[in-house]
């Protein structure tokens, strides 16, 4: 099982504590300082059944910079989309975990770190 996180992020310190309780074996990604490449994305939106504009943190000052609540969310930009979540890690949301069989959730909450647990 790998978990994405930031550290200074409570939502990511809790579900690693989860983690912890639960006794699951598990790595810790700091993708702000080990950001995914584009391919490793694209399979992570893949897991979750997600777009990338759906794990977007819109509210982040870099997406203000960039304009991305303007941009149009198509499937001709999509690759546009998974550049810029490569670029600037910092706009992923978080925590991220994908269990061992592959299984994927955006961890934003108990239940959804406890349904990893299930693979």
């Amino acid at each position: 099982m790998e978990i994405w996180v930031n550290p200074r992020c409570a939502k990511c310190r809790s579900a690693v504590s989860l983690l912890d309780e639960a006794g699951a074996k598990y790595t810790v990604r700091r993708y702000l300082e080990e950001p995914p490449a584009e391919d490793e994305l694209v399979a992570v939106l893949g897991r979750l059944g997600l777009e990338p504009w759906d794990i977007t943190r819109t509210g982040e000052k870099t997406a203000g910079e960039l304009g991305l609540k303007s941009w149009p969310r198509t499937p001709e930009e999509r690759p546009r989309w998974i550049a810029v979540l490569a670029a600037h890690p910092e706009l992923i949301q978080r925590p991220i975990i994908t269990a061992d069989d592959g299984t994927t959730v955006v961890a934003r909450d108990e239940q959804s770190v406890r349904s990893v647990l299930e693979h």
